[in-house]
């Protein structure tokens, strides 16, 4: 029996993994348990800030202590830093106090484990961790690779080939050629923070691209197989700002209305992106042969440019786990290390995203009686809540082991009925406290998605609300809280295998309305998704929400 233990911490979303002979038992984010965003702040001074509550969690879930741990995967690996950093690129004082605190990564896991390593510790490279945590699951047996976010070591993107149990790197785009970090400016410059994306993203679809084309086409330059991304405009450099305003006007206010020019940028950066993603796609599929491609990378939670991918048909099959973003990495690493350790395999094709806590009957009613609140329990909950869906009503879902990654796939979600035109302004505006132009998630049966999607073959990743095809035209008009600016959606197909109980829900609300979706976005308010029942009721209790259904316990607004 071995057992690998794998965390990411260098950046942001801090994360930890636990393979058991190989098998993925656990994984779990920091921020459900800290509630802070991305666990901490992405700084050059934290990197050994370990995710301490998610380690503890992955332990206490395999019944495993402290020195059942075997070998430590850290998701970077600072000696291929030191070997391709160029003094150019950043301040070198950030960069020294960086090395600094990456230094005192292995002694602050041994103080946590309460033991010495030594040679059981092992950094691994960033972008091979994304590569492993796409790779793996996938159950491919050999693939296309790409690994694109803001910056691993010192790459923005990566290519590699899957072989087996072998992961190679074949290619990489070295900083400033990072399309992550791109978005994050750009985030910035609208008024976000530069970990919201999705909202730049989503702003996107009012815009007309057309407008900023051509200052873009100077920024993100895109080829035929080759893109690049100029220096200047990247957030290390003193005269970015001054270069920004230039050429897109002052930065939005967040106090100020959005403007026209706000959505047309955001339009131009998504059309930029896809025609770089298409690059580095038809790359890779030169490089390496093969109908199978997996993704990974915080730029593959674009799903906008995921539909893009998968509409060109270069490749038959995509793989995009539910995590793409660095808190995959702690999966990738210690599978990385259980295969080059023990000379086989990790477990391959096991791509559920319900890896986290769960919570017995107890556990819900003693939070109920805690929080001084009375509650019945139903004999079907998943009826009883359709059912109040079906009449107008906001309902959080609070089932079985909490999601790993940053999107609600039914089991800790809330839920609304997508056939009422006024529920997406009802839901940002008085649940989730967020833009009015941010769209609302589909989670449809699977057997039915064709009907009202146009989704092509099912992929797996489909299941993961990675990829936002259109809306068939004649449906419309029947689920208009979640039909986007653009007439698309970010789809979840959802199955009776993947997750029977939000099946049966979603089943409950199709035989009441004859519409087999419902909508679904994340249980949260300003907040990391929430992890306990505690969590859940302190969210229900302080948003616009009508009934809380954890397990079989149900409790409403009217107490």
């Amino acid at each position: 029996m071995v057992n690998v233990l794998g965390i990411n911490s260098v950046y942001h979303e801090s994360a930890a993994a636990l393979l058991v002979d190989g098998e993925l038992v656990a994984a779990v984010e920091e921020e459900r348990f800290n509630r802070i965003k991305h666990g901490k702040e992405a700084t050059w001074d934290n990197p050994h800030q370990l995710p301490e509550r998610a380690i503890r969690f992955c332990l206490k879930h395999a019944g495993l202590t402290p020195r059942d741990i075997h070998h430590v995967a850290y998701s970077f690996d600072p000696k291929q830093r030191v070997k391709q950093y160029r003094a150019d690129w950043w301040d070198p004082r950030y960069e020294e106090t960086f090395r600094l605190r990456i230094g005192r990564v292995q002694a602050a896991v041994d103080e946590l484990l309460g033991r010495s390593l030594g040679k059981r510790f092992h950094f691994v490279s960033h972008h091979l961790a994304h590569a492993a945590s796409a790779y793996f699951p996938s159950g491919f047996d050999r693939a296309a690779i790409l690994s694109i976010d803001g910056i691993g070591e010192t790459a923005g993107s990566s290519l590699a080939k899957a072989n087996g149990a072998r992961i190679q790197t074949i290619e990489t785009f070295e900083y400033p050629h990072s399309i992550g970090f791109l978005w994050e400016v750009f985030s910035e410059h609208l008024g976000f923070s530069h970990y919201d994306a999705s909202k730049t993203m989503g702003l996107a679809a009012y815009g007309n691209p057309e407008v900023y084309r051509r200052q873009f086409h100077s920024i993100l330059r895109a080829e035929k197989e080759n893109y690049g991304v100029a220096q200047d405009v990247l957030g290390f450099q003193p005269k970015q700002d001054v270069s920004m305003e230039t050429m897109f006007g002052p930065r939005h206010q967040e106090s100020s209305e959005f403007q026209q020019r706000h959505a047309d940028i955001a339009a131009s950066l998504q059309e930029a992106t896809d025609a770089a993603i298409m690059a580095l796609v038809r790359r890779v599929k030169r490089m390496v042969p093969s109908d199978n491609l997996c993704i990974a990378g915080g730029v593959a939670l674009n799903c906008v440019t995921n539909e893009v991918v998968r509409r060109s048909g270069e490749f038959t099959n995509i793989f995009i786990p539910s995590a793409p973003h660095d808190a995959g990495t702690a999966i990738g690493a210690a599978q990385l290390v259980h295969a080059a350790t023990q000379k086989k395999p990790p477990q391959r094709g096991y791509s559920t995203p319900y890896l986290g806590p769960s919570f017995k009957r107890r556990d819900i009613l003693e939070a109920v009686k805690s929080a001084g609140l009375k509650a019945r329990q139903s004999k079907s909950p998943a009826r009883d809540a359709a059912k109040m869906i079906a009449d107008g009503k906001i309902v959080a879902w609070f089932q079985g082991r909490m999601e790993f990654g940053p999107r609600a796939l039914g089991n800790r979600s809330l839920l609304a009925d997508p056939r009422r035109p006024e529920m997406r302004d009802i839901l940002n505006q008085k649940v989730k406290h967020r833009e009015d132009f941010r769209p609302f998630a589909p989670s449809v049966l699977a057997e039915h998605a064709g009907d009202w999607f146009e989704v092509g073959g099912h992929l797996t990743s489909h299941e993961f609300m990675l990829f936002a095809p259109r809306v068939r035209p004649e449906q419309l008009d029947r689920i208009p809280a979640v039909v986007h600016k653009d007439g698309t959606a970010r789809v979840q197909l959802v199955s009776r295998k993947s997750n029977a109980r939000f099946h049966e829900l979603i089943s409950c609300f199709h035989a009441l309305t004859g519409v087999p979706l419902v909508v679904n976005t994340s249980f949260n308010d300003s907040e990391p998704i929430v992890c306990t029942p505690t969590d859940a009721i302190v969210t229900f209790r302080k948003s616009g929400i009508d009934a809380l259904v954890m397990d079989d316990v149900i409790l409403t607004a009217q107490g």
